[in-house]
């Protein structure tokens, strides 16, 4: 009997990630209520909202944003047009992505995949992002206590319609106690700015000006 409960029990899960609806919608916003489970969670012209403590498969949008309640789990998360936000202790098991839009990660927020952007600020607030940060033209605040795995890319315009907003030097803080591991990048100039009490890897194309207290001056 053993045998056979062990494998009604490691079946259980899959049965019910595959009763998970995807939940689609044009002209409006989506939402996940708290606690629910979901497929992929989609909308053009709306935003997603993701309840606390709830997951889903992915969040994505066009012209809209997405937020992640508190302790809300996806596999990934996009936007076009945007602003992504993620609650404390939220956890998105792939990538983060915005084109035009903010993405800030709340307080022990965790991306294991790469966040990234083309326009707009990055904050990181005592949060982890394991698989890099990137942007074109956006600023990137690296916040007190946060962590970073695979290191900073600012990469420069490839013109067209990326060539937007760019002529705007880009303005990189790494807070107090944060540590980034991995190259920290700079394809364009920028304004990058370390604590004093942070941990960096190896700089290219930039030159770190230090500051010390909670922020600079």
């Amino acid at each position: 009997m053993r045998p056979i409960l062990l494998a009604l029990a490691l079946t259980l899960p899959l049965a019910a990630a595959a009763t998970e609806e995807d939940i689609g919608k044009v002209n409006g916003s989506v939402r996940v209520e708290a606690g629910q489970h979901a497929g992929d969670v989609s909308t053009v012209n709306g935003s997603v909202h993701v309840g606390d403590g709830a997951v889903v498969r992915k969040a994505s949008t066009v012209n809209g944003s997405v937020d992640l309640g508190g302790k809300a789990q996806a596999g990934e998360v996009g936007t076009v047009n945007g602003a992504i936000t993620l609650g404390e202790d939220s956890r998105v098991q792939g990538e983060v992505g915005a084109v035009n839009g903010a993405v800030r990660l709340g307080r022990h927020a965790e991306v294991l995949g790469k966040t990234s952007n083309v326009n707009g600020a990055i904050v990181l607030d005592a949060a982890h992002v394991a698989g890099g940060l990137g942007t074109v033209s956006g600023d990137i605040t690296v916040g007190a206590d946060s962590r970073v795995e695979g290191g900073i890319l600012v990469d420069k315009p490839n013109g067209g319609w990326l060539h937007f907003g760019s002529d705007r030097k880009p303005h990189v803080v790494i807070g107090p106690h944060a540590v980034v591991q991995g190259t920290l990048e700079f394809r364009r100039e920028v304004a990058l700015e370390v604590s004093d009490s942070a941990r960096i890897g190896p700089v290219k194309g930039a030159t770190p000006v230090k500051f010390s207290g909670a922020a600079p001056q």
